[in-house]
């Protein structure tokens, strides 16, 4: 037998029937939290169809209507049109694929570099500890939408420096939640013998250590997608998004002139933008609630 074998993490060994019950009562939890099944409902709303607005769209978002200007919900257009004519119900769809993508990747590129930085800090400790902790500090006590901004309008309006620059301003609360996570687990006695064993401290990290102390990060990271989702909204309401995609938050700028008059463009893609972070935020209440210690002290 190895050393990594004496010393193997529990829940690493744990047969294949314990483990399908442990997805089924992480479910059944989920489910009984109630607002987590909601958002997830509600997501589904929103993700099926951004996926086939191919399918669904009446037409291209970017396509000018003539004699066709704000427009209620009439002539196959069945929420209407905004003041170039353009199809609103076909920007909301189109608009949802983009929130989706840049909250989905920002949130992404977070957990890696938040997982990364504070599993190094947590694990080995001493001056590394002190130099990583205090890098997330200083990235703690910078204003991160004013930074994307200079950043943003610094490179070009472009969705890929936007989701970029995203992602790297809001880690550093998902290296906190991972170095607590790991100052708790590299005490526990499979990591110490692995450790006086002499096993790889990179391996025992990535294999034992990691795994174990994703779940925080899995639940915070559904509150990075809402916070990105509005972060994109923000630079395009500012005229900083990238201006061949659509976006609810330029919907929301271009329709602030004529909501008087016309309050449809804009209060939909409101609304479509509130359903979704809203989503979100249930679904991160609904697994923080499958984490909280009393229910896996019951698994």
């Amino acid at each position: 037998m190895t050393h990594a074998g004496m010393y193997a993490d529990p829940a690493a060994e744990a047969p294949a029937q314990r483990k399908t019950s442990s997805w089924r009562a992480n479910w059944n939890a989920f489910v009984e939290s109630r607002f987590g099944i909601v958002g997830l409902v509600l997501l589904l709303c929103i993700v099926i169809p951004a996926i086939f607005a191919g399918q669904i769209s009446p037409g291209d978002p970017f396509e000018l209507g003539a004699q066709k200007f704000l427009r209620p919900g009439t002539d196959g257009h069945i929420l209407g049109t905004d003041h170039l004519g353009r199809d609103v119900f076909a920007q909301i769809l189109y608009g949802a694929r983009i929130s989706l993508m840049v909250g989905v990747i920002s949130a992404g590129i977070a957990a890696i570099v938040g997982v990364a930085i504070g599993a190094v800090s947590g694990y080995f400790g001493g001056w590394v500890d002190i130099i990583l902790s205090r890098v997330t500090d200083m990235f703690l006590i910078i204003p991160a939408f004013f930074l994307i901004i200079i950043v943003v309008a610094t490179l070009g309006n472009s969705l890929i420096y936007a989701m970029i620059v995203i992602g790297l301003t809001t880690w550093p609360g998902n290296a906190r939640l991972m170095r607590s996570q790991v100052l708790t687990l590299r005490e526990r006695a499979y990591i110490q013998g692995l450790t006086a064993l002499g096993e790889n401290r990179f391996r025992i990290l990535l294999r034992h250590i990691i795994p174990n102390g994703i779940q925080p990060i899995i639940a915070n990271s559904t509150l990075l997608i809402a916070a990105g989702i509005l972060t994109e909204a923000g630079l395009s309401f500012l005229g900083l998004g990238d201006p061949n995609k659509a976006s609810w938050g330029r919907m929301i700028n271009d329709g602030r002139a004529t909501v008087l008059i016309a309050w449809w463009p804009s209060v939909f893609a409101g609304v479509a933008m509130l359903i979704t972070v809203l989503a979100f935020y249930l679904i991160g209440d609904g697994l923080a609630y499958v984490m909280t210690p009393k229910h896996r002290e019951s698994k």
